[in-house]
């Protein structure tokens, strides 16, 4: 499954069922340009165990302002529509991998 870029408007239709990633960036940042190949092989290697979706802050203030999202990249686990884990910045690939399996499991 390829990652999903949403929009204010499509985004609580993305995170409604079972556990989803959500990558909070913007085109401008460094960090939030190291970490998407990451989340590209996450992608592809966790396909049956999380899906991963994309928004961009500065097209998308709405959800960006209704998830106290100050900072990016803000990674946000959601689990079943309800938001489950955020973290902030970069984040080394064992760490996510280890963070879906946590939420995976429960």
């Amino acid at each position: 499954m390829a990652i999903t870029h949403v929009t204010d408007q499509t985004f609580a239709s993305n995170i409604n069922e079972g556990l989803v990633l959500v990558d909070f960036w913007a085109p401008w940042c460094g960090p939030c340009k190291m970490i998407a190949p990451l989340l590209e092989e996450i992608d592809s290697e966790m396909v049956d165990k999380v899906k991963i979706i994309k928004l961009n802050t500065d097209e998308n203030p709405e959800t960006t302002s209704d998830f106290g999202v100050m900072s990016i990249p803000t990674l946000m686990f959601f689990k079943d529509g309800e938001a489950v884990e955020k973290v902030i910045g970069y984040q080394p690939k064992e760490e996510l991998t280890d963070l879906i399996s946590k939420h995976f499991s429960n």
